[in-house]
C-alpha cells in the first residue's frame, strides 16, 4: 500500500520528466503562381490528397519521406501518390516556420525530372530576391 505522502512525491518526479507536446503551426504560402496553375488543373481527389499533406506538413514537426524528401540546396519535395499517380509540390522553409510552395508536377518516371528541379531552384532564387527587394525597399 501506498500512502498519499508516497504518490504525491511520485506523481511530482513523474511531472518534472512529461515533455510538452508542441503543435506546430506552420504558414504556407505560394510564390509565382506555379503552385495555383498546377493545382488548379487536378482533379478534386488529387486536390484533397494534396490538401492532406500540406495539412500535415503545416501542423507536424517531422514527416516520413513518404510525404517528404530534401532535393538539394534547401528545396524539398511534398510527395503524394493517387491510383498509382505520383505527384509532386517542391517548397522551402524560409524563417522555420513558413513554408513557401513552388512549382507541382505529374511525375512519369522513377527519378525526378531535372528541368523541374531546376525550374525548382529558379523560383528559389526569384522568391530571394523579392524578398531581399522587398526589404529594401
Amino acid at each position: 500500500m501506498h500512502n498519499c505522502e508516497t504518490f504525491c512525491n511520485f506523481a511530482a518526479d513523474f511531472e518534472k520528466v512529461l515533455i510538452p507536446y508542441v503543435e506546430m503551426n506552420r504558414r504556407i504560402l505560394t510564390f509565382g503562381g506555379y503552385f495555383e496553375a498546377f493545382y488548379d488543373a487536378l482533379d478534386e481527389r488529387v486536390q484533397k490528397k494534396i490538401d492532406y499533406a500540406l495539412e500535415l506538413l503545416k501542423t507536424e514537426k517531422r514527416l516520413s519521406v513518404k510525404f517528404v524528401r530534401l532535393i538539394r540546396d534547401g528545396v524539398y519535395e511534398l510527395r503524394v501518390e493517387i491510383d498509382g499517380n505520383i505527384y509532386r509540390v517542391f517548397f522551402i522553409f524560409d524563417n522555420g516556420n513558413v513554408v513557401v510552395l513552388f512549382n507541382g508536377f505529374q511525375k512519369k518516371s522513377q527519378k525526378t525530372p531535372q528541368n523541374e528541379i531546376e525550374k525548382a531552384l529558379k523560383i528559389k532564387e526569384a522568391y530571394y530576391e523579392f524578398i531581399r527587394r522587398k526589404r529594401n525597399a
